[in-house]
């Protein structure tokens, strides 16, 4: 793996989310999310090929900043803006939408955007298990739960340590889940 490649992805990445924070208390940095994701990939399911981490880092960024997929695609290839693109919600569209589309498209996303969605739900859902972010109701919490078993259900055969370790939160938010 080119490490100075992915070290350049997190620095543009980082750059991109600079002013954006987290939603918990102490409104972490968000780049702490998409580095987390990547790790979760290397650390815990053992990925090491360089598009899936470096989609990773930058999943969020055509969502939530100004990043375009042409310009993904010049910085970091094809391959990647690919990854990025099938894991990217369209954000034109309501949220019901956008939530009922990631349920319905999970099931169609390339190997290593399955991956990537896992991780992140990974992430996400273990972040709402330490701490209810702000504005969130207990109720709005356990529907991220529903949903996000709803996603990982069309991800199911992807990886079996991320599969297992999003199946004990579901099990401990009462979720159930077909295995």
């Amino acid at each position: 793996m080119d490490l100075v490649e992915l070290v350049d992805c997190v620095d543009f990445s980082a750059k991109k989310h600079t002013n954006q924070r987290r939603k918990n208390a102490a409104e972490t940095p968000y780049i702490n999310h998409p580095i987390g994701v990547a790790r979760i990939l290397a650390k815990e399911a053992g990925v090491s090929d360089l598009a899936t981490l470096q989609a990773a880092i930058l999943h969020d960024t055509v969502e939530d900043t100004d990043t375009t997929f042409e310009e993904i695609e010049k910085q970091f290839g094809k391959e990647v803006r690919d990854i990025v693109d099938d894991v990217t919600d369209d954000k034109s569209l309501p949220k019901m939408e956008r939530k009922r589309r990631q349920i319905e498209h999970a099931s169609h996303c390339c190997p290593k955007a399955k991956l990537v969605k896992l991780a992140d739900k990974l992430y996400n859902l273990r972040d709402l298990d330490q701490e209810i972010p702000r504005g969130w109701t207990k109720e709005r919490a356990q529907e991220y739960f529903q949903w996000g078993s709803q996603v990982v259900q069309g991800l199911r055969g992807t990886n079996k340590e991320m599969e297992a370790s999003l199946d004990k939160l579901f099990k401990k938010h009462g979720v159930v889940t077909e295995t």
